[in-house]
């Protein structure tokens, strides 16, 4: 598992997360304030809010100046915001509780996706059907995931865990391996190779965590009006992106990121729709932005539960409501 003690260590060596920093934001030649947010990938779908608010000019209209900084396999997002070298971020909440019970000094200031779409591949004809069935298999994923253990120690199960491989050819040459997936990603992939899949999503094992937009904490506190800014350009930029005219933030992405297809943005966009994975579900009182504290704290409590963090860590010290448009407020509240 990636140590964070050793990313915690590399910031006190930085001088990163000191109550006496001062943050300084600069300006553009037109007036406006620059800002630079890191994503977690390179360019796609699951970005298409903030190009989204790139391409309609709706982070200009804030006052903002915005260089989305791709990402990838060594994207560290949660090092380059906490030193300042991104102002905002995507991370997900289990791993923003791991970050902040080490030290690093991020927030959580809105939800990017009310479901986390991570999933497992498994081959049409797999004997694995649900989890406990993963017992004595292999399992090929990230090894930094949380979910990892709590999978294993939920279900009272043990299987073998090797690395993950960025591309599908080992398993598709491999009918009995079971794969880590986005719901939005690599079943498209085994569409177009005609390879039949199935995929057991995390949330039906209770795992349901938020994929979060994170600061760090001196930049709310020096400039909250900003952040609040940003926020609410985002969130726009998501709400355009996914009930208006996607072409926008599609050419920006696939101009972006050569290795992109309209195809796969357009599955990727329908799926986050289906999965109700950005804006959640009218039924369940969950909207684009929010985030129920009652909700995160369970999520965190079931990680001490089942010893994947070690520190009493509270919701509040993980996220703030502060900075959510009117209607993502209302929606936390309820």
């Amino acid at each position: 598992m990636f140590s964070f003690f050793a990313l915690a260590a590399s910031l006190v060596f930085a001088g990163c997360g000191r109550s006496d920093n001062t943050v300084t934001l600069s300006k553009s030649e037109e007036g406006l304030t620059r800002l630079v947010m890191q994503s977690d990938w390179f360019p796609q779908a699951e970005h298409g809010g903030f190009y989204q608010a790139l391409a309609r000019g709706f982070y200009r209209e804030a006052g903002l100046d915005v260089t989305i900084n791709p990402g990838g396999p060594g994207s560290h997002v949660r090092l380059k915001v906490s030193r300042g070298d991104a102002d905002f971020g995507m991370l997900r909440s289990d791993d923003l509780a791991m970050s902040v019970a080490q030290g690093l000094p991020l927030v959580m200031v809105g939800a990017l996706m009310q479901h986390d779409g991570e999933a497992l591949l498994v081959h049409a004809d797999s004997p694995v059907r649900d989890f406990a069935d993963l017992d004595g298999q292999t399992v090929m994923a990230p090894l930094s995931m949380v979910w990892v253990s709590f999978i294993q120690k939920k279900y009272g199960i043990s299987f073998n865990l090797v690395p993950v491989q960025y591309g599908l050819a080992s398993f598709f040459a491999d009918p009995k391996l079971v794969r880590s997936c986005y719901l939005t990603s690599e079943p498209f992939f085994a569409q177009q190779q005609g390879v039949p899949v199935r995929a057991l999503s995390l949330i039906d094992a209770d795992y349901d965590v938020y994929s979060g937009l994170i600061a760090r904490r001196e930049l709310l506190r020096d400039k909250p009006e900003v952040v609040r800014a940003f926020v609410a350009a985002t969130m726009r930029g998501w709400e355009d992106y996914l009930t208006g005219d996607p072409r926008p933030a599609d050419e920006l992405i696939l101009k972006s990121n050569p290795q992109m297809s309209q195809a796969q943005l357009d599955y990727s966009r329908a799926a986050m729709i289906k999965h109700g994975i950005v804006k959640g579900f009218p039924e369940k009182e969950e909207a684009l932005g929010a985030i129920k504290l009652p909700r995160l704290q369970h999520e965190i409590d079931r990680l001490r539960e089942f010893g994947a963090l070690d520190k009493n860590v509270r919701a509040e010290d993980i996220a703030t409501l502060d900075f959510l448009p009117e209607a993502a407020r209302a929606a936390s509240a309820h």
